[in-house]
């Protein structure tokens, strides 16, 4: 079986790489780090932060929704924050429907 060459991911990255591989200031970065609750990078020992997938997933958004759908920071951060709390929504209605199923589950026994 021939070998294949994997791409190897990071765990982390630095400000300086996410900021090349996304083309923004770092700046900027932590401006917007500073402006969005839901960014929130890691900071190791000596306070560097330590971006993951999801962060840069998250710039990304951030990039998009103020470049290129025109949304300013405030419409922004509400975007964010109604996503956020429709997904606490969905998640307790999933664990009331649990709770639901097993107190039926008690009941049997």
């Amino acid at each position: 079986m021939p070998y294949k060459e994997r791409e190897i991911k990071k765990k982390y990255y630095s400000i300086g790489e996410v900021s090349s591989q996304l083309n923004l200031n770092s700046s900027l970065i932590r401006y917007w780090e500073s402006e969005f609750e839901v960014l929130s990078p890691k900071k190791n020992k000596k306070g560097l932060r330590k971006y993951t997938e999801k962060d840069i997933e998250i710039l990304k958004k951030i990039h998009s929704l103020l470049k290129d759908d025109g949304f300013t920071i405030e419409g922004a951060k509400k975007h964010f924050k109604s996503k956020v709390l429709n997904q606490e929504y969905k998640i307790i209605s999933e664990l009331e429907n649990i709770k639901k199923k097993l107190i039926d589950l008690k009941r049997k026994i």
